[in-house]
C-alpha cells in the first residue's frame, strides 16, 4: 500500500463523514476492507459509537474507531495471551496519547465544548446534517485525525512505496 493509498483512506474517512455517517463510522469504515470486514458491517458494527457512545458524550466516535482498528489490527483471539491482549493496549494506548496531544482530549463533551458528559437533548435523536450543523461541529476534523493516526501506525508497521 502506498502513502497516496493511505492518504485516500484519511479522506474516505472524511467523506463519509460529510456523507451523514457517524465519527467512529466513517473512520472504521475507510479501513475496515484491510481486515476482511465489507463497508456495511464496518459501519453497522460502528453505528453506535457515535456522538461520544450513543450520543452519551462519553469517548469520542473517532477515536472509538481507532480502538476498533487497532482490535482488527493487533487484537488477540485466544483469551489466554495475554502477551497479545497487553501488546493491543499498548497500541491502543500510545495512538489514544497522539490522539489526545493533537485534539485535546478523548472525551466529546469536551472537544466539543460542553460541561460534563451529559447525553444530548433529545439523546437518543440523531442531529440533522445541515450546514449548521456541520459549520459548529469540529468532527470533521477529528475524524481526519483519527484517521490520520491510524494510517501513520500502519505507515509505520509496514513499508510502503511512493
Amino acid at each position: 500500500m502506498t502513502e497516496q493509498e493511505l492518504e485516500k483512506r484519511v479522506e474516505r474517512a472524511v467523506d463519509n463523514f460529510m456523507a451523514g455517517y457517524g465519527c467512529c463510522q466513517s473512520v472504521v469504515a475507510a479501513f475496515a476492507d484491510l481486515y476482511g470486514l465489507d463497508d456495511t458491517l464496518a459501519k453497522k458494527v460502528a453505528a453506535g459509537f457515535g456522538g461520544g457512545v450513543g450520543r452519551m458524550r462519553m469517548m469520542c466516535g473517532a477515536v472509538s474507531g481507532i480502538v476498533m482498528l487497532v482490535g482488527l489490527d493487533c487484537g488477540q483471539t485466544e483469551g489466554s495471551d495475554r502477551e497479545g491482549k497487553s501488546a493491543c493496549y499498548k497500541v491502543v494506548q500510545e495512538l489514544l496519547a497522539q490522539s489526545k496531544a493533537e485534539n485535546g482530549s478523548l472525551i466529546c463533551a469536551e472537544i466539543l465544548g460542553l460541561k460534563g458528559y451529559t447525553k444530548a437533548p433529545n439523546s437518543y435523536e440523531a442531529s440533522a446534517r445541515t450546514a449548521e450543523y456541520y459549520k459548529t461541529r469540529p468532527c470533521a476534523a477529528k475524524v481526519e485525525s483519527a484517521a490520520r493516526i491510524f494510517a501513520e501506525y500502519l505507515k509505520g508497521k509496514h513499508t510502503y512505496h511512493t
